[in-house]
């Protein structure tokens, strides 16, 4: 429960700053987070599907677990 009430404290303190910031500074901090987080989930995708591809079938898992 503290760590949901931190959260919140954080999060309206940050969207404070936002709410201060200029509208251009802030669409500009929002496209950089949002390609960063586009290249980190291609990477992770990416990098799944080469795991799997080169797991032995031994060690995939089943229909069954």
């Amino acid at each position: 429960m503290l760590f949901l009430v931190a959260a919140l404290l954080l999060l309206g303190v940050v969207m404070g700053t936002v709410a201060h910031a200029p509208l251009t500074f802030t669409a500009a901090v929002a496209a950089v987070v949002a390609a960063w987080l586009g290249i980190f989930a291609l990477r992770e995708l990416h990098g799944r599907r080469r795991a799997s591809a080169h797991r032995p079938a031994s060690a995939r898992p089943t229909a069954g677990s």
